[in-house]
């Protein structure tokens, strides 16, 4: 039977209107903004610096910055509908809570690819922004580089590496750099043995003048020579290491962790926000923020862009990494409350 010119016309338009296999999905439109939030201070500068203007030139989307990192406000914003930020910077553990809450969406592998990231930086609904470790640090006039404590033993050995300590006034980390002092293998630390880590705790406990709230007061402290030996996130004592002061970094035991971001649940435009965090995976812009802060990004190619005097300065330098061992947040998620309960009983029994 014939086929009418009326029919093959309207059969010829309905397939030409059809998407093709293969064919890409139009992206949404634009916005005029995105929403940031992040910690602020020096992170901010350098977010916007090696991230937000390459985002705006490219997309000519504005990111509008806000701050601070706050898992309440997230879940408040998500069980209300009403959700302001399109990206949020969020604590590990915090991180895992919200994804257990179902407070955030999962980030889209074929828009973020993080294929060479390491595997405990690639969870389904976690974008790892960048790696800071907590490490062990010195004044270097007082003891020199060589012959300073090369791990948690030593710095508990108070006998050989004598003066005034400094850590932080918190289980994490703490418990950890316990054991590996007490002889567990980094890579055996999990599930953390509280009970033996406190016991190692007591030994040092008299030698530690204070305990850290900030993160800038290990670094300060070491250099007004109030302390010998702390510990400390690593880019505050990069700063003073690039400035030529006499302080040192020892990595044998530092506590690697990620800076972690997330997509809220229900966010406006987030696909742009899946857009934002591919840009953070871009080697080249990682290499600009590690430069300014010492905190790299987890794409390895960046240490091509890095400037070689950093290098050696960052957690994720090959030498250094191998000395590490990364925290577990999803034992802090489900263990945390009860650690820092026993913690601040523990601080504060004479």
């Amino acid at each position: 039977m014939a086929v009418s010119r009326r029919l093959f016309l309207a059969g010829a338009a309905s397939l030409a209107a059809a998407p093709s296999a293969g064919a890409q999905t139009a992206e949404p439109a634009k916005p005029a903004k995105i929403v940031v939030n992040d910690s602020g201070g020096a992170m901010g500068t350098w977010m916007r610096k090696a991230f937000f203007d390459e985002y705006e030139k490219r997309y000519g989307i504005h990111v509008v910055e806000t701050t601070p990192a706050d898992f309440g406000k997230l879940r408040a914003m998500v069980e209300s509908g009403n959700v302001e930020w399109t990206v949020t910077e969020i604590g590990g553990q915090d991180a895992i809570r919200a994804g257990k809450l179902n407070l955030v969406e999962p980030i889209d592998d074929k828009i973020v690819d993080r294929s060479a990231f390491p595997k405990e930086a690639r969870s389904p609904t976690v974008f790892a922004g960048s790696v800071y470790s907590t490490v062990l640090a010195y004044r270097s006039d007082v003891i020199k580089p060589g012959s300073q404590p090369k791990g948690w033993a030593e710095f508990w050995d108070v006998q050989r590496f004598p003066g005034p300590r400094s850590m932080r006034n918190h289980p994490v980390d703490n418990l950890e750099f316990a054991l590996i002092a007490d002889g567990v293998p980094m890579d055996k630390l999990y599930p953390l043995d509280m009970d033996r880590a406190f016991r190692k705790l007591d030994q040092i406990k008299p030698h530690v003048n204070v305990w850290w709230t900030t993160g800038a007061q290990p670094a300060q402290m070491l250099l007004d020579k109030e302390v010998v030996l702390a510990t400390g996130w690593n880019g505050r004592f990069f700063d003073l290491v690039q400035k030529d002061a006499p302080v040192a970094m020892e990595w044998t035991g530092g506590a690697l962790k990620q800076t972690s971001f997330v997509i809220p649940r229900g966010a406006k435009d987030a696909y742009w926000g899946q857009k934002f965090l591919a840009i953070m995976t871009e080697p080249k812009l990682e290499a600009i923020y590690a430069n300014a802060l010492g905190y790299p990004g987890l794409n390895p190619e960046a240490s091509k862009y890095t400037d070689p005097k950093v290098l050696p300065a960052l957690p994720t330098s090959p030498d250094n990494l191998a000395k590490q061992f990364w925290i577990s947040d999803a034992w802090w998620a489900e263990n945390g409350g009860q650690a820092i309960e026993r913690w601040n009983a523990w601080v504060l029994k004479t």
